[in-house]
């Protein structure tokens, strides 16, 4: 059973309707025992980086979601924001990060012509990096919608999966052993998020 922490940030709703044409069994977690028996954990996220963090700490979830991930080794999946928390910290805020992967959200440099410009928003392409199960089926003409003015940056290169252009080229698909992360939203990327999902269910 895949848990969607709902803890008030992400889109919640378009990831149950994913879920629900697909007839994948899942459920909303809104609790510490709600999270006890998934199989497998999405974590989503908007917004900034400490204010998702508060609400991560305020809904009494974070201990078990530790708990879950660290101890038991169950497969995790942060989506934008959610993908971010997984860093030990971010310069968006002073709040420290989950550290399920080694790395730090760092912000992009908007060019003085203006050639760059932030946040990052609308569709690109992702190409994998390496051979990983959450990519299977993906090329480098998979395109996903991306909404965000950070990005990670991991220390081990081993642990980018998927890599974006925007000034140069940012990780946006991170994964070492049970944990993963994405830049965009596969919940609003069509066929491409719908594969990428479905990739992360048959973990």
């Amino acid at each position: 059973m895949i848990a969607i922490v709902d803890y008030g940030l992400g889109n919640i709703s378009a990831f149950a309707n994913i879920f629900n044409r697909a007839n994948t069994p899942f459920q909303l977690a809104r609790t510490a025992d709600d999270l006890s028996q998934a199989s497998k954990i999405i974590l989503p996220g908007v917004g900034s980086f400490d204010y998702a963090m508060q609400l991560l700490e305020a809904s009494g979830m974070e201990s078990e979601l530790h708990r879950k991930v660290r101890d038991q080794k169950t497969p995790v999946l942060g989506v934008c924001v959610g993908m971010q928390m997984m860093a030990r910290v971010s310069e968006e805020g002073t709040r420290p990060g989950l550290g399920w992967i080694d790395g730090e959200v760092k912000k992009f440099a908007e060019s003085p012509d203006r050639s760059v410009r932030i946040p990052h928003m609308g569709w690109n392409n992702a190409s994998p990096t390496r051979v990983h199960p959450l990519v299977d089926g993906l090329d480098d003409e998979s395109r996903f919608y991306f909404l965000h003015s950070y990005y990670f940056s991991c220390d081990r290169p081993e642990d980018v999966v998927a890599t974006t252009e925007y000034d140069g080229r940012f990780a946006c698909a991170v994964a070492h052993e049970n944990v993963l992360g994405v830049q965009f939203h596969p919940e609003k990327s069509h066929r491409w998020g719908h594969r990428l999902l479905e990739n992360f269910n048959r973990l």
